[in-house]
């Protein structure tokens, strides 16, 4: 009975799909089946009643689902113990993120950690929502700072103290610049260029009470610094959350938040059943005591 084996079962029997934990555990579905049957073999014992829709643990799997947490939760604790004298700590951390001023908490963790593990290195790759996740999903990135809707049941997630509100950025000289917010009204009379975030078209979508097809988009974009040219240019008004584009001074552009307000929420993920390197689990603790 080994230890990967023991993982697999409970992902298994957390996920209630064998098909879902073959996702989840980057397996193919018959490389879990017959990891699982193999098991039952050794022990001698039916773990599992698999139904079409729906796989269940037998009475013999609740009390290995019970044991195996036990005998796994000792091993990862002797395993952390014996590594404690082992005072070299380095590596490589990967994180993906969206722009947002949660990536400052990112950087600061970034510091305060180098600063006692001078070894471990900070990689950035940055993206919109859809571009961090599937790096994520595929292995990519250890950590993603995800903008906006995200399905956090698919993730481990640290949320992100960091409030953006919805709005738009326009030229200074724009008829609507002398407002104070942007009602539903007027976003229906302006050429948008819109972000690729489903999650921002389905809010907004909810927040004009239309469907979000029935606005002018004359232009698309997953990062806000170069959609701040085609505004600069004079081609629409961008959709985007505030204090990402640089509007103060002799800066052309302009931040008018929409009202009724619209919060974005900011949150750190990371696949469930993730092993983490001694790196990312560095950085991971110290981003926890920071925020």
């Amino acid at each position: 009975m080994e230890l990967r084996t023991l993982r697999y079962f409970l992902v298994v029997a957390q996920e209630g799909s064998i098909s879902a934990a073959a996702e989840a555990l980057h397996l193919s579905q018959p490389t879990l089946s017959r990891q699982l049957k193999d098991l039952e073999n050794d022990l001698g014992k039916t773990l599992l009643i698999r139904g079409s829709k729906k796989t269940t643990l037998t009475e013999d799997g609740m009390l290995l689902q019970k044991r195996a947490r036990e005998i796994l939760d000792l091993a990862q604790k002797t395993e952390s113990e014996l590594r404690q004298s082992n005072t070299h700590i380095g590596g490589d951390v990967w994180i993906g993120g969206g722009e947002s001023e949660g990536m400052r908490l990112i950087a600061q963790t970034a510091y305060s950690l180098q600063k006692d593990y001078p070894d471990i290195h900070v990689h950035l790759l940055s993206g919109n929502a859809s571009d961090i996740l599937e790096r994520l999903e595929k292995g990519l990135v250890d950590f993603g700072v995800a903008v906006g809707n995200v399905d956090l049941n698919r993730y481990n997630s640290i949320w992100l103290p960091v409030v953006h509100e919805v709005g738009l950025i326009m030229r200074k000289d724009s008829p609507f610049a002398s407002l104070s917010s942007i009602q539903p009204d007027d976003l229906q009379r302006m050429p948008i260029i819109s972000p690729r975030n489903e999650g921002l078209r389905n809010s907004l979508t909810e927040w004009m009470g239309k469907r979000f097809e029935t606005l002018n988009v004359v232009a698309t974009f997953n990062l806000i610094y170069n959609a701040a040219f085609l505004v600069e240019e004079g081609i629409g008004y961008a959709l985007c959350w505030s204090r990402l584009v640089n509007t103060l001074g002799n800066n052309a552009l302009c931040f008018i938040p929409f009202e009724p307000r619209i919060e974005v929420n900011i949150n750190m993920v990371w696949k469930k059943h993730q092993i983490f390197s001694k790196a990312s689990q560095k950085f991971l603790e110290q981003l926890q005591e920071i925020v």
